[in-house]
Parts: C-alpha cells; sequence; structure tokens
C-alpha cells in the first residue's frame, strides 16, 4: 500500500527558511494530488498547501507568498519550500495524498505521512 514519509522538518529561527520532502512508495504516485498539513499544539489540522497531477496549486491564505508546493513525479517525491518563517507556523507537518484532484479538506485525503516537526523561534 502507499507510504508517505516526511522530512526536512527542524529548528529555524523567524525568517528563516525550511523545505520539507515527502517521498512516496507503494502507489502511483503521479496520479495523486498531494497536499501538506500542519496541527499545532490544541490546534485543527489545517491545510497548508496543495498540488494537482500537472502542477496546479493552493495555498492556504497563511502560506500565499511565502510557501511554495512543488513536486516531482520521476522522484515520487513532493516539496514544500518554506521562506520567512514565523514562530506562528510551528506545528507538526504532514504530507497526504489523494487519487484524483486537489482538495484543500482534511478528509479526502486517503494516505498521510507520519509528521514532521517544524519549529520556529522568536
Amino acid at each position: 500500500q502507499v507510504q508517505l514519509v516526511e522530512s526536512g522538518g527542524g529548528l529555524v529561527q523567524a525568517g528563516g527558511s525550511l523545505r520539507l520532502s515527502c517521498a512516496a512508495s507503494g502507489g502511483t504516485f503521479s496520479s495523486y494530488a498531494m497536499g501538506w498539513f500542519r496541527q499545532a499544539p490544541g490546534k485543527e489540522r489545517e491545510i497548508v498547501a496543495a498540488v494537482t497531477r500537472s502542477g496546479g496549486t493552493y495555498y492556504a491564505d497563511s502560506a500565499s507568498g511565502r510557501f511554495t508546493i512543488s513536486r516531482d513525479n520521476a522522484k515520487n517525491t513532493v516539496y514544500l519550500q518554506m521562506n520567512s518563517l514565523r514562530p506562528e507556523d510551528t506545528a507538526v507537518y504532514y504530507c497526504a495524498g489523494r487519487q484524483g484532484i486537489l482538495s484543500p479538506m482534511t478528509t479526502q485525503y486517503n494516505y498521510w505521512g507520519q509528521g514532521t516537526q517544524v519549529t520556529v523561534s522568536s
């Protein structure tokens, strides 16, 4: 079955950058819409960004202009480039996939990674 593994999280100072990666295996990556979600302590999981099979993108308002989602179908990998990070970006970031078109809704994603911690210090 499909497995997703995130990497690239860590501790960064406010204003810094991180690039998250999500490697997929066990399925047909090119047929999936992929998304990045995050969950901070005490808060609901929320969409950050999503990308279609062909590279069309969606961004949450909080991410627009600072984050960029992309995919490399040859490597079965989706990326989230995060720039101008803020303390409020601190959360566990999850990679997710679904068969078909992209969606901003958590419940419409079938496959989930284990998450990677992003901590932004002041």
